[in-house]
């Protein structure tokens, strides 16, 4: 049996429409447009060539810590996401550094990869 969701209010201030998620579709749609394409942030063959594909060679299995997510260090689990670490994506372009770097990288499985959003960007995928 499926757990039932709550509704809640949209997470976008003032609006009244009730989700089952953070924000409302309007918002959310909204929240996508402002983010770009994945191509648009950065994200593209380079990226896949040059930062992904050697960041998860080097890390098959997830290199997270017990001081980045609260669970034994490393997690060890198969790695999914190349996660730019200890400076995100935005922060190495403003630093003049190249992004593609695999040095500027580490793999993660797909739960360290979420909780690490949402706890270094307040606010989830859909700000």
């Amino acid at each position: 049996m499926a757990k039932s969701q709550r509704w809640r209010v949209c997470s976008e201030p003032r609006c009244p429409e009730y989700t089952q998620h953070g924000k409302c579709d309007q918002h959310r749609r909204a929240a996508e447009q402002r983010r770009g394409s994945a191509r648009q942030r950065g994200y593209d063959g380079e990226h896949e060539l040059r930062f992904r594909k050697p960041v998860l060679q080097r890390d098959p299995t997830c290199v997270c810590t017990d001081e980045d997510h609260g669970h034994g260090s490393p997690c060890g689990q198969p790695s999914r996401h190349a996660d730019h670490h200890p400076q995100d994506r935005r922060a190495l372009v403003q630093a003049g550094l190249d992004p593609n770097d695999p040095q500027y990288g580490r793999g993660l499985c797909g739960p360290c990869h979420s909780s690490h959003t949402a706890h270094e960007q307040p606010g989830g995928w859909h700000r």
